[in-house]
């Protein structure tokens, strides 16, 4: 697991080194890695693993924004721009792949293996075998190409909790605005635990269509 997040978080931070030059300067962005870096060496050592998990990919993406966001905040950043460049970081990454990659990625994905995960996840939460730090979830079959998936716990905030980034949120999920549009699938959720709601009411489509636009706001798509 940690391998794993060392290599996201190295490639991540490359594809976003044009961007964060540009905005702030090479020194800021050699301090930035090395920051953020020793960050994520510290986050690692308590991290948990959670095992097939049905957001085992998200899990591990967390301790990366966690570090990327430490070394914005002790660079001086505003809280709310550190946020939005955690989403620019993510959108580097998208878009360093070409177009039909994603779609091939999602489509296996969300007509795939997400939704058996989906209701194996379900099942593990009712009888009480979920890792801790695991999401505990509802699967919602809606038709051949559109499904809902209720989170009542999630692993993310968990371990944001466990380290003390629980400020990130709810700005972390609104990132799934900016996956669903990359991939071209059909997302829509009234609310997120981090918005106070009982649940993330998440609903999945594929094939379909989804705005990013964060300058618009999030008032009516949480």
């Amino acid at each position: 697991m940690k391998v794993k997040i060392w290599i996201i978080f190295t490639f991540m931070s490359w594809t976003v080194r044009s961007a964060m030059v540009t905005q702030f300067g090479s020194n800021f962005y050699r301090l930035f890695r090395i920051k953020s870096r020793n960050k994520l060496s510290e986050i690692l050592k308590e991290t948990p693993d959670i095992g097939d998990s049905i957001f085992a990919l998200n899990y591990l993406y967390g301790p990366c924004y966690f570090a990327w966001y430490h070394a914005l905040r002790s660079l001086e950043v505003e809280k709310e721009i550190a946020s939005q460049w955690i989403w620019t970081i993510n959108e580097s990454l998208v878009r360093f792949f070409p177009k039909p990659l994603l779609h091939w990625f999602a489509k296996n994905m969300y007509l795939g293996s997400f939704r058996r995960k989906a209701i194996k996840a379900e099942r593990s939460g009712k009888q009480g075998t979920l890792h801790p730090y695991d999401w505990r979830v509802e699967y919602v079959d809606i038709n051949q190409t559109t499904f809902g998936i209720n989170i009542y716990e999630c692993g993310m905030m968990k371990l944001a909790e466990k380290f003390g980034f629980l400020e990130m949120f709810p700005s972390v999920c609104r990132m799934d605005y900016l996956f669903s549009h990359y991939f071209d699938n059909g997302f829509k959720r009234t609310g997120t635990l981090a918005d106070q709601n009982n649940c993330c009411d998440c609903v999945y489509q594929y094939p379909g269509q989804c705005e990013w636009a964060p300058e618009k706001g999030f008032i009516d798509r949480k």
